[in-house]
């Protein structure tokens, strides 16, 4: 009791009543009903590695980490049902073992399954979708303290919400997902200028399994990354240099291993708008920001999806994000950037920095409505919503 908890980058920081762990489903419902019974909230938290306040709460968090491991998998169907706390690196190691990979990964596999995918992180590809699109069912404990099971083939209304839920429907404790026999990728990695990289922008898009790029301010230089099948590539980019390359499985070349630490904000914008809204980002760092901005701006496609809340929802999606040192002011290069990326429809990542609300958000969802209508089937008096979480999604009332 009375603990603090704090996110990875240290720019979210609260002291809830109280951290749970349990142990396993029946603690975890007891939680649940005793938070319910006290008429409080209760928030489920991953690894910490948001960087938005999705699980701040005064009243009770709890942790899954207990929750880890493989639970079944069925090699003709080529899926797996995983536990929730496990990583994306744990279950990438397990999922090899069996011989089986995840279809992406995003830059970086230290959160939590339920956590990552609640939050619809992806990684890059432009035939790629979000990870949440992996997801097939599940079991979630909801607001009564019971166990729900849900899939695709069952209840899709409540499996399109639950794919980027939020954790706002119920606590999930684990999720079957569609997967691919494990594969190898060829990573490379290559530098060249910003002006040449857009030039031949669709082409290399087009030609890469995982293609996206990296852009330093303060020497409009770029690093391009291109990930494809063993010989399944071209051997050079004439518009780029190579400067480092690896061969192994999908699950030990795709994810990196971050150690400084940054604040970060994301939107995702059409695909067709992206080039003009990363130039115009572009010129406005440039012109702005220069001096204290050397952090990286990091371009990524995403393909369509159907999930409720999917930021790729219903279209083919350009992300960029902006990075600041954790050490450093960053609200203030956010606040000046984030009014291009809604200028050409953006919408924000929900894990990451953002200053939008449901007024703002509601129009960029066409499933905004079925989303909340599951909500409210799922958890009518708000057990798992907190004030955040309210804005958020317009239920203050709730």
């Amino acid at each position: 009791m009375g603990d603090t908890w704090e996110n990875w980058s240290g720019s979210l920081r609260f002291s809830p009543e109280r951290i749970e762990r349990p142990e396993n489903e029946d603690a975890l419902r007891a939680l649940v009903r005793r938070a319910a019974e006290g008429k409080r909230t209760i928030r489920p938290a991953g690894t910490g590695h948001s960087s938005s306040p999705l699980v701040a709460t005064r009243d009770t968090l709890v942790s899954l980490d207990a929750f880890r491991g493989i639970e079944s998998y069925n090699p003709a169907k080529r899926e797996a049902t995983i536990r929730a706390g496990t990583t994306l690196g744990e279950a990438g190691d397990l999922l090899l073992g069996l011989g089986l990979a995840m279809p992406n990964l995003g830059d970086v596999d230290v959160q939590s399954v339920a956590g990552a995918l609640a939050t619809g992180t992806h990684g890059n590809g432009k035939r790629l979708p979000v990870l949440s699109a992996m997801i097939a069912g599940g079991r979630m404990v909801t607001a009564s303290g019971e166990i729900t099971e849900f899939s695709l083939e069952e209840d899709p209304d409540l499996t399109r919400a639950a794919q980027v839920s939020l954790g706002a429907l119920g606590i999930c404790t684990a999720l079957t997902l569609r997967l691919l026999p494990a594969y190898r990728l060829h990573r490379r990695e290559w530098c060249t200028t910003a002006d040449r990289c857009l030039a031949h922008l669709d082409d290399l898009v087009e030609r890469h399994r995982n293609f996206d790029f990296y852009w330093y301010p303060r020497s409009d230089r770029v690093k391009l990354r291109t990930m494809d099948p063993p010989g399944g590539a071209p051997e050079s980019i004439p518009c780029a240099r190579l400067v480092e390359e690896r061969t192994g499985w999908s699950s030990e070349v795709i994810a990196k291993v971050r150690t400084l630490r940054f604040d970060e904000m994301e939107y995702a914008v059409p695909a067709e708008a992206g080039p003009e809204c990363f130039e115009a980002i572009r010129r406005r760092i440039r012109e702005r920001h220069r001096k204290h901005v050397a952090w990286r701006v990091l371009y990524r496609t995403v393909a369509p999806d159907d999930a409720y809340l999917s930021t790729a929802h219903g279209r083919a999606t350009v992300t960029i994000s902006l990075h600041q040192n954790a050490t450093l002011p960053f609200w203030g290069f956010f606040h000046d950037i984030e009014p291009i990326f809604q200028e050409y429809g953006g919408r924000p990542h929900w894990a990451k920095k953002h200053t939008m609300t449901a007024d703002d958000l509601e129009p960029l969802y066409p499933r905004w409505d079925r989303f909340l209508a599951v909500r409210r089937r799922m958890d009518p008096d708000g057990l798992f919503l907190n004030p955040y979480l309210q804005r958020l999604l317009g239920e203050e009332g709730a």
